[in-house]
C-alpha cells in the first residue's frame, strides 16, 4: 500500500485548499532527494514481493462463503509476535484496503544470488502458514485476486448493510464502509475521491453473455434512493464504489536499482512487459456475483479511483479545472524516463508546465522532469492535519502524497529521505495466483528478466502509442528489437553482449517499424524467424551461471508453468475459474454464480492453495517438495 500517515484526516474542501502548498512542497521534497543520491552508485540488487491475501469465512452447514472483518486484528497479532518482536523475523506483514484483506512481504530483501530464487516459495508458504495459524475455525487466507460475490448481499462477516442513503465514505449500493481498513487513509481516500470528482465513481463491467443470460441485461437495485445508479450501464455488472477495486488483491515486485540511470532504464524495459505478464497472471472473471466479460482487474480498479470531474474527462468545457485528463490515475504509464525510450514517447502528455521549468531550471533533464511534472498534475487525495508543514530538507511525505496515489503499471521510487535505500522501481500488474508456487513463478520469472536485461543490455521499447491496454487481448504489440541474427551469434559464440546488438541505448539506429503483432505464446516462448522468446533467452542465461541443482530444478519448473500458461497448454486461472463455474451443476448457463456456486468454488481454490488437491489442468504437474522447501514438478 501507498503512504501511510497518521493522524487528524481531512475532507476533500480541506484538502483542496492545501493541494498547491502539497505540490510545491511535493516538489522541493523530490529536488533535495535527487540532489542528494543522483550520483549514488553500486547499490547492490535487492529486490522483493508483494502479495496481498483475503480473510475467507466458509459456512459449511448453510454452504456459504463470506470476507472474514477481521484483517486488522490479525494484522496486529502477526506484527506483535514477528517484527516488534525480532527485527530478523522472516515475514512483515501491512494493511491494505479491505478489513478482509493484509498484506504479506519478505521480511529482509532478497539479494543478487541465484540460490535466493529457491527461497522464495518457501517464504511465501511461511506468510500463508503464519497467517493460518491466527485463523478462527472454517476460516482461510486466499489469494484470490477478486471475491465472486464482492457486493452481493450478507458478503462480509459480520454482516453489514450498505449505506447509500446516509453520511459515510462510499455511499455505494453494495458495498459497505466496515468492509474498509479502518486506517484513517482508505475511508478517507475513498470519500475524497467520490467528492472531488463530485459523484460516486462508476464502474461497468461488460456481462458474460451465456446462453441464458437476460438480453438486454439490465438490474434493478432494490437500495435505489433515485439517480444513485444513473451511471449503470446495459449488459454491464455496476459498481460504485472504491473497493470493488482496491478491494481485490495483487502480486508485486520492487527492485533496486545501482543507479539512478539504471532504475530509469529498468522502468521502460519493464514497462513492455506488463501487458504481457497481465494477460499471462489473468485471474479476475467473476464482479458482484455474475461471470463478466474480462479475465483482469485492471481495468475495474483504474475506474475505482477515478476522481477525475466532469471537466477533466472531456464532458463539460474546463472552467473550473485546469486540465483535460485522458484516463484515470491508476493506469498504463504515460512517457518512458530513459534515454532509449525518449523517440518512443509518442503520445501527447499533460504537464504542469510550472513544475516542469522549475525542475529543468534545477537541472532535471527533459524526460525525468516531464515524467515528475505530470504526476504533479493530480490533486493530493488525503492530507492530514499534522502533515502540513513539514521539513522539506528530510521528510518526503507531500511527494509521496502524490507520487503513491498515482497507482501505474510501473512505478519509479526515488530513496526516501536520510536512508542507505537506493533507487527503486515497482512492477505492479500481476494478478495474485492460487497457490504458492505459481506466484513464486511470476515473481522469480520477472526479476530474472530484470538480470537479463541488465546484463545484454536487451532493448524492448516499443511506441507507446502501441500499447494494448485492453489487456486481457491475446496479441500484443512487442519490439523486435533484439535480433534473431544477434540471438544466433550469441548463441554460437558464447557471448552475451555484443557492440551495436542493442541499438538506441548506446546510439545506434533501429528501424522505427520494427515491431509486430505477435501472441503471447511467439513473446514468451519464440517463433523461428520471428522472436527468440523471453523464456530461450533466460534458459540461455541460466546455462551461463554456476546455479545449485536444487535452484536450477526449481527455476525449471517455473518456467514450465510460464510456458505452458503462454502456449495455451495449461490454463490460466481466470480460464480455470471460469470453466469450474461452467461445469458447475448448480450454474444455469445465466452468468450468475450463487451462494452454492461460490461456496464450492472457495472451497475448492482453498483446497488447492493449501495443496489437498491435485489441479493439473491449472498447475500443468504435481507438485512435491524438496527438503529445502522449493519445488520439482512431474508432469502429470
Amino acid at each position: 500500500m501507498g503512504l501511510l500517515s497518521h493522524g487528524s484526516p481531512l475532507n476533500w474542501e480541506e484538502t483542496k485548499k492545501y493541494a498547491d502548498h502539497v505540490r510545491q512542497h511535493g516538489i522541493l521534497q523530490f529536488l533535495h532527494i535527487y540532489n542528494r543520491v543522483k550520483e549514488r552508485q553500486k547499490d547492490v540488487l535487492k529486490w522483493g514481493d508483494e502479495v496481498e491475501y483475503m480473510l475467507v469465512a466458509f459456512d459449511h452447514e448453510h454452504q456459504k462463503v463470506r470476507l472474514a472483518l477481521n484483517g486488522e486484528e490479525m494484522l496486529d497479532t502477526l506484527q506483535d509476535q514477528g517484527e516488534k518482536t525480532n527485527p530478523n523475523h522472516p515475514t512483515l506483514w501491512r494493511p491494505e484496503y479491505g478489513s478482509y484483506m493484509i498484506e504479506g512481504t519478505p521480511g529482509q530483501p532478497y539479494g543478487g544470488t541465484m540460490s535466493e530464487f529457491n527461497t522464495v516459495e518457501d517464504n511465501m508458504r511461511k506468510r500463508r502458514l503464519e497467517a493460518s495459524s491466527l485463523l478462527a475455525e472454517n476460516t482461510s487466507i486466499c489469494t484470490i485476486t477478486s471475491f465472486p460475490r464482492l457486493g452481493c448481499p450478507g458478503f462480509t462477516l459480520p454482516e453489514f448493510p450498505p449505506t447509500p442513503v446516509e453520511q459515510g465514505a462510499s455511499k455505494s449500493l453494495f458495498f459497505p464502509d466496515e468492509a474498509i481498513n479502518k486506517h484513517p487513509r482508505f475511508s478517507t481516500l475513498t470519500r475524497n475521491i467520490r467528492h472531488r470528482r463530485g459523484e460516486k465513481v462508476a464502474i461497468n463491467v461488460p456481462i458474460y453473455k451465456d446462453r441464458n443470460t437476460q438480453s438486454p441485461f439490465i438490474e434493478r437495485f432494490h437500495n435505489n434512493s433515485g439517480d444513485d445508479a444513473k451511471a449503470a450501464l446495459p449488459n454491464h455488472i455496476y459498481m460504485d464504489a472504491m473497493g470493488f477495486g482496491m478491494g481485490n488483491c495483487c502480486l508485486q515486485v520492487t527492485f533496486q536499482a545501482c543507479s539512478i540511470s539504471e532504475a530509469r532504464y529498468l522502468y521502460d524495459q519493464l514497462a513492455t512487459i506488463c501487458p504481457i505478464v497481465m494477460a499471462l497472471s489473468a485471474a479476475a472473471p467473476f464482479y458482484r456475483g455474475y461471470v463478466s466479460d474480462i479475465d483482469c482487474r485492471w481495468g475495474v480498479i483504474s475506474a475505482s479511483v477515478d476522481d477525475r470531474t466532469d471537466e477533466e474527462r472531456g464532458l463539460k468545457p474546463l472552467k473550473d479545472n485546469k486540465y483535460l485528463i485522458n484516463k484515470s490515475r491508476y493506469d498504463s504509464i504515460d512517457s518512458y524516463l530513459s534515454k532509449c525510450g525518449e523517440k518512443y514517447n509518442d503520445i501527447d502528455l499533460t504537464i504542469d508546465k510550472e513544475i516542469y521549468n522549475q525542475l529543468t531550471s534545477e537541472g532535471i533533464d527533459h524526460l525525468l522532469a516531464q515524467h515528475i511534472a505530470h504526476l504533479f498534475i493530480r490533486d493530493p487525495l488525503t492530507l492530514f492535519e499534522e502533515k502540513i508543514h513539514l521539513d522539506d530538507a528530510n521528510e518526503s511525505d507531500h511527494f509521496e502524497n502524490i507520487q503513491s496515489t498515482n497507482w501505474q503499471t510501473m512505478r519509479f521510487k526515488p530513496p526516501p529521505p536520510n536512508s542507505d535505500i537506493g533507487w527503486r522501481v515497482e512492477f505492479r500488474p500481476m494478478e495474485v495466483q492460487l497457490t504458492d508456487f505459481e506466484n513464486s513463478a511470476y515473481v522469480v520469472f520477472v526479476v530474472l528478466l530484470t538480470r537479463v536485461i541488465l546484463s545484454y543490455k536487451l532493448d524492448f521499447l516499443i511506441p507507446l502509442s502501441k500499447f494494448c491496454t485492453i489487456l486481457c487481448l491475446v496479441k500484443y504489440y512487442f519490439y523486435l528489437i533484439f535480433l534473431f541474427c544477434v540471438f544466433l551469434y550469441w548463441f554460437v559464440a558464447g557471448n552475451p553482449v555484443v557492440d551495436g546488438c542493442y541499438t538506441s541505448c548506446n546510439g545506434t539506429e533501429t528501424d522505427p517499424e520494427e515491431y509486430t503483432l505477435m501472441s503471447i505464446d511467439t513473446i514468451i516462448n519464440g517463433k523461428e524467424g520471428v522472436f527468440p522468446g523471453l523464456l530461450p533467452i533466460l534458459n540461455s542465461y541460466l546455462e551461463n551461471m554456476e546455479v545449485d541443482v536444487d535452484t536450477r530444478c526449481t527455476i525449471l519448473n517455473y518456467f514450465k508453468l510460464i510456458k505452458k500458461r503462454a502456449s495455451g497448454e495449461m490454463m490460466t486461472v481466470a480460464r480455470w475459474m471460469r470453466e469450474f463455474v461452467a461445469n458447475h451443476p448448480d450454474y444455469k448457463q445465466d452468468s450468475i454464480i450463487t451462494d452454492k456456486i461460490n461456496y464450492d468454488f472457495l472451497v475448492k481454490c482453498n483446497q488447492i492453495a493449501n495443496e489437498q488437491v491435485s489441479c493439473p489442468e491449472l498447475l500443468g504437474f504435481t507438485i512435491n517438495k524438496f527438503k529445502t522447501g522449493g519445488s520439482v514438478a512431474t508432469s502429470s
